[in-house]
């Protein structure tokens, strides 16, 4: 199969993460951090070593502040649901994921309400421009996608989060499509949290997420129980990264994300974004040749905008359909729909329709993308 789905989850996995998994499984499958003995110490060694691993891929000093979790949506999760009061008031884009869409709306019952800024292509000043006018004397976080997950436009979130901190104002960033692909610089941009999954652009298994908290007095808790920390007390520890991690933790898939941040470390990010990047610009200008497709992005895509996803429609078919199509006659995974943003299909005008959205991986080749192109040339 040529897999062209990575927006949704990367395969294949580098083969060290399957390794990393395995091994985890048979040679010591112990809970980390509840007991003394060597498998338990062994779990949560290789537990720390990817906490220090992430910390150090987005520019994080102290690896404490680096929380895992099982997925990204849990860690906007406990960040939306630990940190806004009754009343507050939250600044959306308009381009943002069902993972913080439906959780505001949920909270509407607390009187809690947000608006949506527009993000405009291309030039950041008008999206910086767009931000500012949504706030007012209520808003108290601003939450926004690194980059959308349906048509790659990447936002400003350094310049939003320096503009918001004049405002005394908190942001949290959605990292799911960006993590692996653009460098974050955490400390140096002073962000205040940041939520990313472990299964995309970071290779590690699914059921893993990373959630980085700056400082986590001013969040609750989501859930509480068992840490292995503090065990006298009927009260959640307050020290990170405790606080946010009950239960016993995915050691298995912590162990194979490690491997999936080895993996990026060794390739580097700057060579995995060129390389997808090239491939989606490949597949932008052979798609600009065929006047049966319709392109989303207003200009070329370039790593200084997007990220390596685009998404696209062909006249007088359903997305739903060219999905199948591709998948029945030439064994082409895509994804087609609403992709779980239907904020950002409203943007674009594409919410009756959906697109076909193609999102490469470190693994994929050109060869593969002009196979897609001569397929979608042949439909019928």
């Amino acid at each position: 199969m040529i897999y062209l789905d990575n927006g949704a989850t990367t395969f294949p996995k580098p083969p060290q993460v399957i390794t990393a998994v395995n091994d985890a499984m048979r040679l010591y499958g112990a809970n980390p951090g509840r007991s003394g003995h060597r498998l338990s110490l062994k779990a949560a060694e290789e537990i720390y070593n990817c906490r220090v691993k992430a910390a150090k891929l987005f520019g994080v000093k102290n690896e404490e502040n680096v929380v895992f979790t099982n997925n990204c949506t849990h860690g906007l999760n406990i960040v939306i649901k630990g940190y806004l009061k009754d009343g507050d008031h939250v600044v959306t884009s308009n381009l943002e994921h069902n993972s913080v869409t439906r959780p505001l709306t949920e909270m509407a019952a607390k009187g809690i309400t947000f608006t949506e800024a527009t993000v405009y292509e291309d030039d950041d000043e008008k999206t910086m421009q767009s931000f500012r006018a949504a706030m007012n004397e209520k808003t108290r976080l601003v939450v926004c996608t690194h980059a959308s997950n349906v048509f790659g436009i990447r936002l400003p979130v350094e310049r939003i989060t320096a503009m918001c901190h004049q405002y005394g104002i908190r942001v949290l960033i959605d990292g799911a499509q960006s993590a692996g692909i653009l460098p974050v610089e955490f400390d140096k941009y002073n962000m205040d949290f940041f939520a990313t999954a472990g299964h995309k652009g970071l290779y590690g298994p699914m059921g893993t997420g990373v959630l980085i908290v700056r400082d986590n007095n001013i969040l609750s808790t989501l859930m509480e129980g068992g840490t292995g920390s503090t065990s006298i007390s009927y009260s959640q520890p307050s020290i990170m990264p405790d606080k946010f991690e009950s239960g016993t933790p995915n050691m298995p898939g912590i162990a194979g994300l490690s491997r999936g941040l080895d993996f990026i470390n060794i390739k580097t990010i700057n060579k995995i974004s060129y390389h997808e990047m090239s491939l989606i610009t490949y597949l932008y200008d052979s798609f600009q040749k065929n006047s049966k497709i319709k392109l989303y992005n207003i200009k070329r895509p370039n790593i200084k905008h997007c990220v390596p996803v685009l998404s696209f429609n062909v006249t007088g078919y359903d997305s739903e359909y060219v999905a199948a199509y591709l998948n029945k006659k030439y064994d082409i995974a895509v994804r087609a729909g609403l992709h779980c943003a239907p904020s950002a299909h409203n943007a674009m005008n594409t919410i009756d329709i959906g697109t076909v959205r193609v999102s490469p991986s470190y693994f994929n080749t050109k060869n593969q993308i002009y196979t897609l192109v001569r397929a979608i040339e042949q439909i019928r």
